[in-house]
């Protein structure tokens, strides 16, 4: 075994964690001891970290094969778990697989086993059925965020893979909402559920904007400029009007980026590291961004247009208001328009005057070089302020995937900069470095 137990201290010291929530507590003892577990609790709670403390725990560092399995409804969510894993610094390699991307690319680092696989139903699905790699060792099972993975169509080939996986031992299911009926095909018998769900959002707060127009456009222009230069997801509930507000949004000379299930993989993978790191304060999304996404506490969210049902509500107004901190849900409504009965005591306010938000301070910098390089953040650092000529307070948050590397930079040196560094090596590589 790993002793995942006696190391925890230092696992949660990486990952900047104080110590469990009661959650977490109860859910590591609940996995620990039980065959069958289903966690109920709201987004945002660390649900990811409960339940991959004890599977760490069960696995067998001896072993060359895949031992844990973890299904997730999205592209995103399956990298960030697979991102929390390595900086959990366990020991135990992990790979996330998902449609999107070659397949080739699975089958090159799925050669070397990891010990735990995260990936989407559809991808997971096609490699058992090409045999890309032996099922027998995997003994844990989990499906997170499962409700949605049911309610996007994941039901066909969830079956197909549980059927194919003759030895699970523990099975872990998670969900944000209570609304969850668990098929047969998952064999989840007795489970013990943990439900956290009473504690969701106690310090969320929801407001009503007015709008005298039915296309809200002024009304959100006004709403950001109210609310100044702090990051916020503006929730639409189509591309096209995602579309349609980023056009508005651009010619009022409002920074954003967009996030929605119709962009390239790529292009929404950099959508959230420009969010992330600041070189965007607003992203204009749909529901995909409403969960499974890597991001940081939000002040704010603004509903452009109103889902149709209370569990998109909430798990959009789980972008706020997380771990105990307060946050607000804003919610613009057309003066003719009534709101849906799920929603109550949502207090109605009136604008300030406020001036546009200013520009970003940061740009972010594409790098041709990545982990497989053997690239550090270290390395990127020291390249900038060496040879660029960077302090450590010009350099933002770095970010290094497989095979790149992204940088937040101080708007103000980008172009004293890159002169001076692109093109050079890092590691053994010569890598080349631009704008994003």
């Amino acid at each position: 075994m790993s002793g995942t137990r006696k190391n925890q201290e230092t696992i949660l010291s990486k990952l900047n964690i104080v110590k469990l929530n009661p959650m977490q507590n109860e859910t590591y003892a609940a996995i620990s001891n039980n065959a069958n577990t289903i966690l109920l609790s709201p987004t945002g709670t660390g649900k990811t970290l409960a339940f991959l403390l004890p599977i760490l725990e069960e696995l067998d560092s001896s072993l060359d094969e895949i031992q844990a399995l973890i299904l997730v409804p999205s592209r995103e969510l399956a990298i960030q778990i697979e991102q929390v894993i390595r900086s959990m610094g366990s020991g135990f390699k992990t790979n996330a697989i998902y449609g999107g991307r070659a397949g080739s690319k699975d089958k090159i680092e799925l050669k070397h086993r990891p010990a735990i696989l995260v990936g989407t139903p559809g991808r997971v699905a096609d490699h058992i059925r090409r045999e890309t790699f032996p099922v027998k060792e995997i003994k844990i099972l989990v499906l997170d965020e499962f409700d949605k993975s049911l309610e996007i169509g994941f039901e066909q080939e969830m079956s197909e893979i549980i059927s194919a996986l003759p030895n699970i031992e523990k099975r872990i299911l998670t969900s944000a909402t209570q609304r969850i009926s668990v098929p047969k095909f998952v064999q989840l018998d007795n489970p013990l559920t943990i439900d956290y769900l009473a504690d969701e959002a106690p310090l969320l707060a929801i407001k009503t904007i007015i709008s005298p127009t039915q296309d809200k456009l002024d009304t959100l222009v006004n709403t950001i400029k109210h609310l100044g230069n702090q990051p916020g997801i503006i929730f639409c509930n189509f591309k096209d009007t995602i579309q349609e507000v980023s056009n508005y949004l651009t010619r009022h000379k409002i920074e954003h980026g967009c996030f929605y299930g119709g962009l390239e993989q790529m292009d929404r993978e950099r959508a959230l590291i420009k969010f992330r790191n600041g070189t965007h304060q607003l992203l204009i999304a749909t529901d995909l961004a409403a969960r499974g996404i890597d991001i940081s506490e939000l002040k704010f969210i603004i509903h452009y247009e109103l889902p149709q049902r209370v569990e998109e509500f909430t798990h959009r107004n789980g972008r706020t208001a997380r771990m105990n901190r307060e946050g607000t849900a804003y919610i613009l409504k057309w003066e003719k328009e009534l709101l849906p009965e799920f929603i109550k005591n949502a207090e109605e306010i009136s604008l300030n005057a406020s001036s546009s938000p200013v520009p970003s301070n940061w740009k972010t910098l594409f790098i041709s070089g990545g982990r497989k390089d053997k690239i550090s953040k270290g390395d990127i650092a020291g390249l900038f302020i060496k040879q660029g000529n960077l302090s450590q307070d010009h350099i933002g948050i770095i970010e290094i995937k497989n095979d790149c590397a992204f940088v937040a930079v101080a708007a103000s040196k980008v172009t004293q900069l890159l002169p001076l560094v692109n093109n050079c090596r890092l590691k053994k590589k010569k890598v080349r470095i631009s704008v994003l």
